[in-house]
């Protein structure tokens, strides 16, 4: 499930696409988190996280506010769930970020659950990696 923390921050990074689109500066936290109704004191934090890692851009000052670290269509909507949700993967002996294999499991390669979880996660990456935010602004969602 997607926490309410990639939620939102899809929401924000969306929104801020959709408003570098019509050529608007920097967007204030205060504008973006009443327009998105979001908590103000999470979505600083969400955005932190996700200037710390060059998606987003910050300046201080008047005119100040976030706006996107890198162009639109170089940010995939699985990068952003990743940063703010951790892996993809539903169980851990499919994560490639934080492999563990499972306790229970005797055998890798003849593991029914992870067989059907390798479908759900490969199906899952394909779309959130192959939809970048500027395909998400367009309502083109790529499956």
């Amino acid at each position: 499930m997607l926490s309410k923390k990639a939620k939102y921050g899809l929401q924000a990074i969306i929104y801020l696409a959709k408003e570098e689109k019509k050529n608007k500066g920097p967007i204030q936290i205060a504008e973006l988190a009443k327009h998105e109704k979001i908590p103000k004191k999470f979505l600083e934090i969400i955005l932190l996280e996700m200037r710390k890692q060059g998606i987003l851009h910050s300046k201080l000052g008047a005119g100040g506010g976030y706006s996107l670290g890198k162009p639109a269509d170089k940010i995939t909507i699985g990068q952003i769930v990743r940063l703010l949700d951790g892996p993809l993967a539903q169980v851990s002996c499919l994560s490639k970020i934080a492999y563990h294999k499972c306790d229970e499991c005797k055998d890798e390669k003849t593991c029914e659950i992870r067989k059907i979880m390798k479908k759900v996660h490969d199906s899952t990456a394909r779309i959130l990696d192959g939809t970048t935010l500027s395909d998400a602004v367009k309502g083109k969602i790529n499956f």
